[in-house]
């Protein structure tokens, strides 16, 4: 995915400085041109190396530097200018927008003060206010903002951290219609519309910036993560193949967040590599981190890495909205609580999941959306109450035909109300071995097919497990439930093998009456006489006084009606 940066990587803040003079700045300003800062830089280090230094070559090295996204290169070159006597005031504000880039507000928010007044600066202050979350002092610096492009760019970059994309795309829009030739701005309308899940109309919009620039690697990150939702990762992987290859300058810009959404496409692959060193660079990965420790069953990773991550609060104004990076978080979070809930046994853990699903699915945002609706039917999951469940997970049906892991849920759901006909079909649409290996998809299938008069189908179920606590679990719900369903054939052989291994009074006394029921079938005509055969067996393998008695009575009735045994 294209991800929001701890550390963003494009924004309004960019330092303006004057053109170079002096020998030399036509090719510094050739390479400019063509976006290649990496030639430029080594240019003016070559001048600098040789004493053929133009005026503000420093000046240019850093924002260089600054382009390519070594912030940490060009807030040094600003630090060395700062400390000379005649510094511009204007370059306190570029090593404050260095300071904000590196991730360091409060530094960058004391730096700005330094600077003299100016629309670059209210610019940074504002973007310092959002990341604070100081309302006030954003409604204030947004206030100051003019009807100049920079102004308007900023106020768009905002609204698309606040998750107002729309309002994001009217600025831009608005901004192209009076500049055609601001062809950049094509790429954060296709973002915007990207955030919105319009894939096909982001890739639209995104072509027309790579008709003239297909080097982009912005652009052409965002044509992969378009392509990983409108067709797979294999498709994204192949356009991010292309950028590579291209070796464009920029690419050194986004090379962390190239290696993070490889990642992503490649399904986890290369997780342990890439992902722990970009936790405190890219927002997303260290939830990425997450849903592989979850798809690796390692619960316990998942909740370290969550535990001292405090989802972003949301606004208290009238319904509660969440954007999507909060709403991945609290959904994460509840995810992780609910498996190590599971996991543990524990309530609080339960009981935590539960809040974190209902606020997602409760929120005016999200209460409409299918990941608004999962959360619900997830909450009342947790608080057992399946019909509920099943109002979410019904209208959301369609879009998960082939999930395992929705129709896992949607059977257990349906089970639970006793429509164990529709549990059985949606059971049985599963694939992944590791759900059908698992012991609580095979004990609610062995009781749909009780259920649904097939026991044979739940005794086989039995036949094919290893021997293990599990297999005794299921033994005894096949004893249990087909003694109640009056299927006492599956349950005599049930409870004669629970006998075995745990020779204890209330066994026998489930295949006593399970042998005795089938005798009653089979008088009421409901059950084959030869079915007699094998119940002697049964009974023979307990070593019960009422063994006999039972035994003799059984024989007495075969002889009399012509059964052999």
């Amino acid at each position: 995915m294209i991800l929001s940066r701890v550390k963003p990587a494009i924004g309004g803040e960019t330092p303006v400085t004057k053109k170079t003079k002096g020998k030399g700045s036509s090719l510094v300003e050739d390479y400019l041109t063509q976006r290649d800062y990496v030639g430029a830089i080594t240019l003016l280090e070559f001048q600098r190396s040789i004493g053929e230094r133009g005026e503000d070559a420093d000046l240019w090295l850093a924002y260089c530097a600054f382009h390519l996204g070594d912030y940490k290169r060009a807030m040094q070159e600003y630090k060395a200018l700062t400390e000379k006597p005649d510094c511009h005031p204007d370059i306190w504000v570029y090593l404050a927008c260095t300071l904000f880039f590196l991730g360091f507000y409060k530094e960058a928010q004391e730096v700005a003060s330094k600077a003299s007044k100016s629309q670059l600066q209210n610019r940074l202050l504002f973007h310092l206010a959002h990341k604070f979350n100081d309302e006030k002092k954003l409604m204030g610096f947004h206030q100051k903002l003019e009807d100049m492009t920079e102004d308007q760019l900023s106020l768009a970059s905002i609204h698309y951290m606040r998750s107002h994309y729309q309002e994001a795309i009217d600025i831009y829009k608005r901004i192209l219609l009076q500049n055609r030739d601001f062809l950049a701005l094509n790429v954060y309308v296709a973002l915007c519309y990207y955030k919105l899940d319009y894939y096909d109309v982001s890739q639209e919009v995104l072509a027309v910036y790579l008709q003239t620039v297909p080097d982009s690697t912005i652009a052409l990150n965002l044509k992969a993560c378009n392509h990983f939702r409108l067709f797979n990762g294999k498709a994204a992987e192949a356009e991010l193949k292309n950028l590579t290859d291209i070796s464009s300058s920029s690419f050194e810009f986004a090379k962390e967040l190239i290696r993070h959404n490889l990642v992503v496409f490649r399904n986890g692959e290369g997780a342990m590599q890439v992902l722990p060193p970009l936790v405190d660079v890219i927002v997303e990965a260290r939830l990425n981190l997450v849903i592989y420790y979850l798809r690796q069953d390692d619960v316990q990773e998942a909740y370290n890495l969550t535990k001292d991550m405090e989802p972003t609060q949301p606004q208290a104004e009238g319904s509660v909205r969440l954007n999507i990076h909060q709403r991945t978080e609290y959904i994460l979070k509840g995810v992780v609580h609910a498996a190590l809930g599971q996991e543990v046994g524990s309530r609080d853990h339960l009981k935590i999941a539960q809040q974190f699903f209902q606020l997602v699915g409760g929120s005016a945002s999200e209460c409409d959306t299918i990941p608004g609706r999962q959360c619900m039917a997830s909450c009342f999951f947790l608080l057992r109450q399946f019909e509920d469940v099943l109002i979410y997970l019904n209208s959301i049906k369609s879009y998960f035909y082939n999930d395992d892991t929705f129709n896992f849920n949607y059977g257990q759901a349906k089970a639970a109300v006793g429509n164990f006909k529709e549990a059985e079909e949606i059971f049985l649409l599963i694939q992944s071995e590791k759900i059908k290996n698992d012991f609580v998809y095979l004990s609610w299938l062995a009781r749909c097919y009780i259920m649904n008069q097939r026991p044979r189908l739940a005794w086989e179920l039995y036949l094919k497990m290893e021997t293990s606590a599990d297999s005794v679990n299921l033994l005894q719900l096949i004893a249990n439930d087909c003694y109640k369903m009056g299927q006492f054939y599956y349950a005599a052989k049930a409870f004669d093998v629970l006998e075995r291994l745990d020779p204890s009074p209330e066994f026998w006394e489930g295949k006593r009456g399970a042998c005795v029921g089938i005798f009653q079938l089979i008088l009421a005509g409901r059950q084959p006489r030869e079915t007699l055969r094998e119940v002697l067996p049964l009974l023979r393998n307990t070593g019960n006084p009422q063994v006999e008695y039972i035994v003799r009575i059984l024989k007495k009735w075969a002889k009399d009606n012509r059964v052999s045994l």
